[in-house]
């Protein structure tokens, strides 16, 4: 039998949404059993509707976008407005490692089940409380979401096209913020395999992705300068940006980042006379007239295919990538090297490719996906097996709408 990053490691998950569950599926992926509480009473967003697509779910048990983010994962339901249910909860902690939610700072206080309530239960447990902007603080009951994270951070201002609004940054903040939470329940558990001891991280989905523009808040910190939106433009580096190739809305990104790299591009492009120019002389001057040597660069790409520009300027040590489009990914042959994405059979919405473990471990293999849970339905599982509570029981317990 193969051994798993995380074989043992139990995670009691009661997040909602995107951040939290992208969190406990990378957990998932490197083994942990997660157990995934929720409940009829109040759903999952995500079995029902998708915020960029609307209600587009057939019901609980056919969202796609579930699917794709709880693979892996185990579902029990739990009435969390029934005291009954708060017991269960807190024994099903005490066999566990890890609990991790990302509702408001308060909610699991008040349930119950807040960090105090379940270290009574199990004095070494490890939990991570992901919110908005922290559980400490004058903005701590502030809700949050993608784009408020990306707002609050500073990160949306510093992206977009020059002279235009920020961007909004949506989905690829809250997996930014999932990854963060899951290295931090990763240290945690080696602090505890150290110590023994565990620990209650507030974890500030703002303050997370303020984390990756350290630079921007560092440059203001010690010089006073407001970093502005500049596009695909680098301080340093030029050429640098995305340019337009053959084919429709067929683009390829580029980044030359010294003179060694320079006098390899333009080797690579077959020397112009454009290259030799004084204005392109050296990193200061291409950073000075980037315009016209972005215009001069796109007339060169508008010539190849993405692929044979990537081809070219990598094979000269130029880092160049087509920027992929949702339809290209799949087709990818890096990617399909690497096995990167999978298929998985789902009860109801039938086969689905899902990305799988973005890592490979020299030692230990991660977990190949199956398919997001249907809604209760490892209930008998959990109650049965690993709480040890009799079937009449667990009916008597449906019956009263605590197992809902």
């Amino acid at each position: 039998m193969e051994e798993y990053p995380l074989d043992g490691v139990r995670v009691v998950d009661f997040t909602w949404a995107w951040a939290g569950p992208y969190a406990t599926l990378l957990l998932a992926m490197l083994g942990a059993e997660v157990i995934k509480v929720e409940s009829q009473q109040r759903l999952d967003h995500t079995r029902l509707r998708s915020l960029m697509t609307g209600p587009t779910m057939g019901g609980p048990n056919q969202s796609t976008v579930f699917n794709d983010i709880n693979l892996n994962k185990l579902s029990l339901t739990l009435n969390l407005t029934r005291a009954r249910a708060i017991d269960i909860a807190k024994r099903l902690v005490k066999a566990s490692d890890v609990v991790i939610q990302n509702m408001r700072p308060g909610v699991m206080e008040r349930l119950g089940l807040g960090y105090e309530a379940l270290r009574e239960a199990k004095p070494d447990i490890i939990m991570l409380s992901s919110s908005a902007v922290g559980a400490t603080g004058p903005e701590k009951t502030y809700v949050g979401y993608a784009p408020t994270f990306a707002a609050q951070s500073g990160l949306a201002y510093v992206s977009g096209h020059i002279n235009g609004p920020p961007s909004t940054l949506t989905g690829a903040i809250d997996t930014r913020v999932g990854t963060t939470a899951a290295f931090a329940i990763l240290a945690a558990l080696i602090y505890r395999q150290r110590t023994g001891k565990g620990q209650h991280i507030d974890l500030s989905s703002s303050e997370a992705i303020s984390c990756l523009a350290g630079d921007m808040l560092m440059d203001y910190t010690m010089n006073g300068r407001v970093r502005e939106r500049d596009g695909n433009s680098d301080e340093v580096m030029a050429p640098h940006g995305c340019y337009p190739c053959q084919g429709e809305d067929h683009w390829v990104t580029i980044a030359v980042s010294d003179e060694e790299e320079w006098r390899a591009f333009c080797n690579a492009i077959s020397g112009p006379d454009w290259t030799n120019d004084r204005m392109f002389a050296d990193a200061a001057s291409r950073r000075q007239n980037r315009p016209e040597l972005d215009r001069l660069v796109a007339e060169w790409t508008r010539q190849h295919t993405d692929y044979e520009v990537m081809d070219v300027l990598q094979s000269a040590g130029v880092a160049a990538t087509p920027t992929f489009s949702g339809s290209m990914i799949p087709r990818d042959p890096h990617l399909k090297e690497r096995g990167i994405l999978a298929e998985v059979e789902h009860p109801e919405i039938g086969k689905r490719t899902v990305v799988g473990p973005p890592w490979r471990l020299s030692a230990t293999p991660t977990r190949i996906p199956r398919a997001a849970p249907l809604i209760g339905e490892h209930n008998q599982y959990v109650l049965g097996e690993l709480l040890g509570i009799s079937r009449d029981e667990i009916e008597r317990l449906v019956e009263e709408e605590v197992v809902y």
